[in-house]
């Protein structure tokens, strides 16, 4: 014991950073086993799309969703969001995908809404960079960004 001791005196970076990657790492696994939504990825969500009536959810702000956006997204800000849940009501029972920039904000939204009592929630990984970019899906360009 007297060695462990010592050594986290002599080594106090490499002790701190033991402490802060296994917080990180117990955070991260208390996070995931106890949410409630489902992270698909892009792929997925089209073939949910193609299967059943799912309504799609756009959390970016309104000038990154005018530049491009799945073909009948909802724009709901994450800025503005619980003002916004009381409209959403009526999908409760409604798969609901849930999109951003780089899937960051959509998760927020996702918890947000499982903790209003929506049952299908899936959060689309990679946001709308993996749906553009990666994947190479379909957006819709609104006419005041082409001209």
């Amino acid at each position: 014991m007297d060695r462990y001791i010592e050594f986290a005196i002599n080594h106090y970076i490499l002790s701190l950073a033991l402490i802060v990657v296994t917080y990180l790492l117990i955070q991260d696994f208390f996070e995931t086993a106890f949410k409630k939504f489902a992270s698909i990825t892009p792929l997925l969500a089209v073939a949910k799309m193609n299967e059943m009536d799912t309504v799609i959810i756009d959390v970016r702000e309104p000038l990154e969703f005018v530049e491009s956006h799945i073909e009948n997204a909802l724009n709901t800000p994450l800025s503005k969001f619980a003002e916004h849940l009381p409209k959403l009501e009526a999908y409760k029972k409604t798969p609901l995908l849930i999109a951003c920039q780089t899937g960051t904000r959509s998760a927020t939204a996702g918890r947000q809404l499982t903790k209003a009592g929506f049952e299908q929630v899936y959060v689309i990984a990679g946001g709308m960079a993996a749906w553009e970019n990666d994947y190479k899906l379909p957006v819709k360009i609104s006419k005041k960004k082409k001209a």
